[in-house]
């Protein structure tokens, strides 16, 4: 799991956030380290709740309620894994078609 994700999910159980608070943050560029700051309501009982937070804040920055599609770090985890897998394949044909090519030429040179 690339260490970026893996922050998030930390992030994620700790502050306990759904996957749509997850995504918002991420799209804003927040820090899954520095959430701990802003989720401090309890203590500091002028700040809003930290899941609230991300909302106002997207809001005012996107102008729209959420994210146009959802993707839980689940997801994002299991769609990058598929894709290296294929960057794979597609490596492994060229370096095989490559050797098919130079085997043959080798032949005509001897």
């Amino acid at each position: 799991m690339p260490v970026k994700i893996e922050k998030w999910v930390v992030a994620q159980k700790k502050h306990k956030l759904s996957d749509k608070h997850v995504q918002m943050a991420r799209e804003l560029g927040l820090n899954p380290d520095k959430l701990g700051k802003i989720d401090n309501h309890k203590q500091e009982t002028w700040k809003v709740p930290l899941p609230q937070f991300i909302e106002d804040i997207y809001i005012k920055r996107f102008k729209r309620e959420e994210p146009v599609t959802v993707r839980s770090l689940n997801d994002i985890i299991a769609d990058d894994k598929a894709k290296k897998e294929k960057k794979k394949k597609e490596k492994a044909k060229k370096r095989a078609l490559r050797e098919q090519t130079d085997s043959s030429e080798n032949k005509y040179i001897e």
